[in-house]
């Protein structure tokens, strides 16, 4: 195993420490080639996957219609000089498909579009303090780690999830140092509706912007993501991953009025632009509206969370609880050496199976994959060492 990138991967989540809790050689490490649900390693060896390129891809690897729309866009030239049509194209397809968002701006990454939204609310309100819950990327706005300047850190803070007496009391704390509110709409578990009701009704008395995090959930929970579940009306809306199914894509949009702010402030960035990642994002709408993409991954994510709660009943002694909701889901093992175990003896099977949040079902995993992959989650826990 070669040593030129540090931490292994470029990644975080692709580590092997992180995958299966260490670098064991006879693991899957590095992979060449991906299709449907299904991924090849470096030898060869074919698995099931249920990571989906950790959430971004719902369609499938390599999903025809999208295959043709970014080969048809790498023909014309990937990128020019001039705004592309797609880009209009697809920002009006976005609107007219999630109608409380009036406009949008592309990126490439979720944390990209996090940051770009985050301005436009410090911008738009003139403030600078920021309420999170949840994971919002790696950039500096909302990390405290290290290389991340004090008096950044001091402006975010962080909000407890479905938590609504103490979101309450830390937003009107904040008063008119607010900015937004920024938040994952599923957080291992669903949303209370009092929870939101909270968030919307004080960011709208403080005079800050409500910003939904849907990155993970746009074109999965629904097409218009968990705002259209749950009926949250964001100030903004993020959105990435499975947006153009795997291809580097996100977006921030929102009503007119906020998304003016992108004009008083500079954010921009040259491949924002290129034509391959909005060709696909083109293709996979279309197939998530024809398909009705999101009732099957909630029919299939169904049928494995159900199997998933038959193995923590079986197995309580290594398995402690079902975690997230159909669509994306994972195992609540007993401790790190059997989850361990567990996801090792599932690769070895043919199974890539996460450890932790989360995993997805996608267009491409059938009735039969889901039920033998249980099969093989069943095996695993048999044949793992009993907790100490």
């Amino acid at each position: 195993m070669t040593d030129h990138i540090p931490g292994f991967t470029s990644t975080g989540s692709k580590r092997p420490e992180t995958l299966f809790g260490g670098a064991d050689p006879d693991l899957p490490l590095r992979m060449t080639r991906s299709s449907g649900c299904r991924v090849w390693d470096e030898r060869g060896r074919e698995y099931v996957d249920f990571i989906m390129g950790l959430g971004s891809v719902a369609l499938g690897y390599g999903h025809p219609a999208v295959t043709r729309a970014a080969s048809e866009a790498l023909q014309n030239g990937v990128v020019g000089p001039l705004a592309p049509m797609v880009e209009e194209e697809v920002a009006g397809e976005i609107c007219r498909l999630i109608p409380w968002i009036e406009q949008v701006r592309f990126l490439k990454t979720g944390a990209e579009a996090m940051a770009a939204a985050v301005r436009l609310a410090r911008v738009a309100t003139g403030r600078d303090q920021v309420l999170g819950c949840g994971y919002h990327g790696w950039l500096d706005w909302c990390q405290g780690t290290a290389g991340v300047p004090p008096s950044t850190r001091a402006l975010y803070s962080e909000l407890p999830f479905n938590d609504a007496a103490r979101s309450q009391e830390l937003i009107r704390e904040a008063g008119d140092r607010l900015a937004a509110v920024v938040f994952e709409p599923v957080v291992v578990a669903e949303p209370d509706a009092d929870w939101l009701r909270v968030l919307r009704e004080e960011t709208a008395m403080s005079g800050a912007l409500l910003i939904v995090d849907e990155i993970k959930t746009i074109c999965r929970l629904a097409v218009g993501g968990a705002s259209e579940r749950y009926r949250i009306r964001p100030d903004l809306t993020v959105m990435g991953k499975a947006l153009a199914n795997g291809l580097p894509l996100a977006a921030v949009g929102g009503k007119r009025e906020v998304m003016s702010a992108a004009v008083r402030t500079w954010i921009s960035s040259t491949l924002s632009t290129e034509f391959v990642s909005l060709a696909a994002a083109r293709a996979t709408l279309q197939v998530m509206v024809d398909q009705q993409v999101p009732d099957y991954l909630n029919r299939m994510g169904r049928r494995l969370i159900e199997g998933l709660k038959l193995l923590q009943q079986d197995h309580a002694d290594l398995v402690i609880g079902v975690s997230g909701i159909p669509e994306m889901c994972f195992l609540h093992y007993e401790n790190d050496m059997v989850s361990r175990s567990v996801t090792a003896a599932c690769a070895h099977a043919g199974l890539l199976f996460k450890r932790s949040a989360y995993n997805f079902v996608s267009l491409a995993h059938e009735t039969s994959t889901v039920d033998r992959s249980l099969e093989v989650l069943r095996e695993a826990l048999s044949t793992s060492a009993k907790p100490a």
